[in-house]
Parts: structure tokens; C-alpha cells; sequence
């Protein structure tokens, strides 16, 4: 089932169970190259989300802001982003460009990922690809405008969005986990893919 909600192509239960597990599997291998790691905010508040990536490039955050480095804290290279998820996005997005970075979330039962904007790339005009894997999470929606009227949607495991359009821009953020409804994590916690263009 497809839901669109201002450039929010939401696509619910995209992925099966046995999709789901492949995902997680190939994601384990990207987190022993590349271990997950919690960030600090340029305010130097550690995220409460612990992260990693895969691809040319990952994402990262300290004091002195938000931004897309070319190696992992450690000094490794990031590995490269699994062909299971790239197939999602050849899908969906575009299979001619393949996405610079593959940004990976774990949220425990208390992690939360305020309302922000996706603006740390040189390129908009691509979209922005989120999956997610395990215990459903609170999504919300809001216009390009901070402090504006919101709307949320659960996203389950298997879920897949796509921000492009009047969305690329958009704000949204996670506020809430329903840790434990699932049980693809056998520890439970929500697992987020954000697949990105970056320049």
C-alpha cells in the first residue's frame, strides 16, 4: 500500500520478512567494519541514536556541526553499501545513480530523532530513500518551514519512504519507539536506512 502525504511516498510493507532479515544480516557486516558510534551535536549532546554508514561517504556530527566525511571515526574506510539495499533505491529512486551514502540508525527504547531538515548534501533534486527494520517508530511529517503543522505516521518493519519533491526539504524526525512490538531484532530496537545523494 502506497500513502502519499506531501511528497512523503510512503510505501507500507514493501519489504517481506525474508527481505527484512537479509537487510539486517548485511547490515551486521557494515557495523563490524564500521561499529556503531553515538555523535554529538554541534551543542555537544550525545544523540541518543548510535549510528554508522556505508558508501563513499557517512555522516557525522561534533561541535563543529553536521556534515559528510570520507572515513569512519577510526580512520577506516567506510564499506560499501550492500547490493540489498542498493536495489531498494535502483527501484524506487533511479536505477542510472546510485546514492553517495547510506546512513544507518539504531534507536533503542528511549531514542528519539528530533524534526530536521536533510540539507547536509550539495544535491537536492535526488530523493532521499528510508527503510526500516524492527520495532516501529513514530514518523512525523511537517512542511519546509520549522515550527509548522505536523502529521505522523508508524512506520513498521519493511516499511519504505521516499522523500522527494516538496518533501526533500521537508522537516520530520522519529519521536517515539514502540520497543519490542517486533521481532526481527532479537533484542529489540529500530533499525532506519537513509540512503542519500550527496553530491
Amino acid at each position: 500500500m502506497l500513502i502519499n502525504h506531501q511528497g512523503f511516498e510512503i510505501h507500507k510493507a514493501y519489504l517481506d520478512e525474508a527481505a527484512q532479515a537479509g537487510l539486517v544480516e548485511d547490515i551486521r557486516k557494515v557495523s563490524e567494519q564500521a561499529p556503531l558510534f553515538s555523535p554529538e551535536t554541534r551543542w555537544g549532546k550525545k544523540m541518543s541514536v548510535r549510528m554508522t554508514s556505508a558508501g563513499r561517504y557517512g555522516w557525522f556530527s561534533d561541535r563543529s556541526g553536521y556534515r559528510y566525511i570520507e572515513r569512519h571515526p577510526s580512520g577506516s574506510h567506510w564499506p560499501p553499501i550492500p547490493e540489498s539495499v542498493l536495489a531498494i533505491w535502483r527501484t524506487l529512486c533511479s536505477p542510472q545513480r546510485d546514492p553517495d551514502c547510506c546512513l544507518v540508525n539504531f534507536y533503542g527504547e528511549t531514542a528519539k530523532m528530533g524534526l530536521h531538515q536533510d540539507k547536509d548534501e550539495k544535491e537536492f533534486s535526488w530523493p532521499v530513500l528510508s527503510i526500516s527494520l524492527g520495532d516501529p517508530g513514530r514518523f512525523r511529517m511537517g512542511g519546509q518551514e520549522r515550527g509548522g503543522k505536523t502529521h505522523a505516521v508508524v512506520l513498521e518493519s519493511g516499511d519504505v519512504v521516499v522523500m522527494g519533491g516538496e518533501a526533500r526539504l521537508a522537516y520530520h524526525g522519529i519521536d517515539r519507539i514502540y520497543f519490542g512490538r517486533s521481532t526481527l531484532l532479537p533484542k529489540g530496537g529500530r533499525i532506519n536506512l537513509t540512503l542519500r545523494v550527496v553530491d
